[in-house]
């Protein structure tokens, strides 16, 4: 029984617009390349926009790989005021004067670079006991949560007026932005919540190399399909291993290859044609050992007639 839709491989990087959930816009794009086969590298909030990378195909089986990756915001922070979320979707719990210079603002930021802790907020997805702390939060529950540390990478900011900030934020994986941003609110004594946020870059990709979801409207199929990024756009910092065919082939039929490299750790693998193969993972002697392979057209014609 054949799939409904068209076996599309690639990498898509959508700029998500405001207020649209990470699935309700992958289904979008899905339905517009007509694929069989769709996902996404990890969600981006409804109530941001920015930085989306969708996969295709075989390229799904790789999504995993910028789960850890680092990501870059600008993020819009309104001092003076909280809010019960942390953000504009909350509401105002407090309203207070701002008396705040760019030198005391500078001063705070750097005392959140590096290596800090965060403590989880209650609307998160975050889950305990098999229900997401942002159901329990709607019922009135509080939760007592443990901090967790995180990294910050950058912290800049691009612009101050004396009451709202823009910042510039690079990250690790599980930083919340509205939480940084209340606990910037709080060490300058004001508080403050979150009011705008923007993801360009996750990983090496960046915004600047993404479309919208009425720009992939405006275009035909052929079009759509030029805007796809190959099947190894997710792994990049990975180091790259070519093989001979016949090697290639050992490989796909499941065969550890004894080929003293050099590298190690996992590699991305190419054929003599260059074209991907997939992921593997070389250990302490060199040997390489098939992790995720990417089926050609013809296996899986055959597999779905």
């Amino acid at each position: 029984m054949r799939r409904k839709g068209e076996r599309i491989d690639g990498v898509l990087l959508l700029d998500k617009p405001y207020g649209e959930t990470s699935n309700a816009a992958l289904q979008k794009a899905r339905r517009l390349f007509n694929a069989a086969k769709a996902g996404h590298t990890g969600t981006l909030d409804p109530l941001a926009s920015g930085l989306l990378a969708l996969t295709f195909g075989e390229a799904t089986k790789f999504s995993a790989d910028l789960l850890h990756a680092d990501k870059t915001y600008i993020a819009e922070v309104k001092l003076g005021q909280t809010t019960t979320t942390g953000d504009l979707e909350g509401e105002f719990l407090t309203h207070v004067p701002v008396e705040v210079t760019e030198a005391d603002l500078e001063r705070v930021l750097a005392d959140f670079r590096g290596e800090i802790e965060q403590i989880p907020p209650m609307f998160s997805a975050l889950k305990r006991d098999g229900k997401t702390l942002y159901d329990l939060a709607r019922e009135g529950i509080s939760i007592e949560l443990e901090p967790r540390r995180v990294r910050i990478e950058k912290l800049q900011c691009l612009s101050f007026n004396g009451e709202s900030v823009t910042l510039e934020v690079t990250c690790s994986k599980g930083t919340y932005i509205r939480v940084l941003a209340e606990d910037i609110g709080r060490a300058l004594g004001c508080g403050a919540h979150l009011t705008g946020l923007r993801r360009t870059k996750v990983g090496d990709l960046t915004i600047e190399s993404s479309v919208t979801l009425q720009d992939l409207e405006a275009m035909n199929h052929e079009q759509r399909l030029q805007t796809l990024l190959p099947l190894d756009a997710l792994m990049q910092t990975l180091p790259a291993v070519y093989l001979s065919q016949n090697d290639c082939d050992r490989l796909q039929n499941g065969q550890r290859l004894a080929l003293a490299l050099e590298c190690r750790g996992r590699v991305r693998v190419y054929g003599p044609d260059k074209m991907m193969v997939g992921t593997a993972r070389v250990n302490d002697r060199g040997v390489l050992a098939p992790e995720r392979l990417i089926a050609n057209k013809k296996d899986i014609e055959t597999k779905n007639d």
